[in-house]
């Protein structure tokens, strides 16, 4: 919670700090809830929250009625709701936007980036990283860091370190821009799907990752017909939109569902890897703290529980329900 509500603060500065307009809207996040089991938790998740002071709590389904009217709230629905926990600082942010203002901030700071360029090598000598081979010529460096997404662990591969971590397919989908109805983000752990509305109008929405590991990309129509039922369960006026279009992303998970930042057996070889569905909601704090830790050669407290080195101890960091709907 702490490592998460630290990253939401960066959000909303992150414009400012970049001038750049990452088109970050707050505009709160619900997770609904369906049986009295998935009430309890999130009253007891609201409660942890607010001990942390991080603004959540348990609205009814009137209160729910009232910030998603497009909601079935009846008792006439297969998976009924009962209840929702109410994130209001949550909300959403243009991907594309947040990586060119980074891109452009680290730009203008003398940072060099190579595009379409493959590391076919890393360098490791007498247990320390000397640099990186590519294929366009080798970079010598004191200090790697792997922070790939879908291939993190054939690039640990090349220097030496095995991670527990299997690739799966993630896919979403848009459908035609409407007129802006849907001010909230609206996510059903039970009905495993999510839906949002971007500030062009589209409702983007998505479900689980796919059932089987793989490096596929591509959309597949079984996905596509589960998420629309389950999206007009929660939202049957949905029904006469057209989807425009749908694509999959590669997310490496770990057993414990939480990422692998820090130190690795290769000195100097640092990783931020295994964010599974929830990696771009930590991209600033995670930034942030691998920054320190390269700079100061010290773990900062936020990330020291994320270590590779857990796996082998048992001390497992399970945090399945950080992005329930993805898993």
């Amino acid at each position: 919670m702490r490592f998460y509500d630290r990253s939401l603060k960066l959000y909303e500065t992150l414009a400012q700090d970049l001038n750049y307009n990452v088109m970050f809207s707050q505009r709160g996040h619900l997770t609904l809830a369906h049986t009295d089991a998935a009430l309890r938790t999130m009253r007891w998740r609201a409660e942890v929250n607010k001990l942390e002071r991080i603004d959540s709590e348990v609205i009814g389904p009137a209160d729910i009625a009232g910030l998603v009217p497009e909601l079935d709230v009846s008792s006439h629905p297969r998976y009924p709701v009962l209840g929702g926990l109410f994130h209001p600082p949550g909300g959403i942010i243009r991907h594309d936007a947040v990586v060119w203002g980074y891109a452009r901030a680290a730009d203008a700071l003398g940072v060099a980036l190579h595009q379409q360029t493959e590391v076919t090598g890393i360098d490791v000598e007498a247990g320390r990283v000397r640099g990186v081979r590519t294929n366009r010529g080798s970079i010598t460096a004191p200090v790697v860091v792997n922070c790939t997404a879908g291939w993190s662990s054939l690039v640990c591969d090349l220097a030496g370190v095995a991670v527990p971590i299997t690739t799966y397919p993630l896919q979403a989908a848009v459908t035609e821009p409407v007129r802006p109805f849907l001010h909230t983000v609206v996510v059903s752990g039970t009905l495993h799907v999510y839906v949002s509305q971007t500030d062009r109008g589209e409702l983007v929405f998505g479900a689980a990752t796919d059932p089987y590991p793989s490096y596929s990309t591509r959309g597949t129509l079984e996905f596509t017909e589960s998420v629309a039922a389950h999206v007009l369960e929660l939202m049957p006026s949905l029904a006469p939109l057209r989807v425009l279009r749908q694509w999959a992303g590669l997310c490496d998970m770990t057993p414990d569902f939480s990422p692998i930042m820090g130190r690795t057996p290769v000195a100097g070889f640092l990783v931020d890897i295994g964010w599974g569905t929830y990696g771009f909601k930590a991209a600033p704090v995670a930034g942030e703290t691998m920054a320190e830790l390269i700079a100061t050669d010290r773990v900062p407290k936020l990330i020291s529980a994320f270590d590779l080195d857990r796996f082998a101890d048992g001390r497992l960091v399970g945090e399945r329900g950080a992005a329930a709907v993805g898993h």
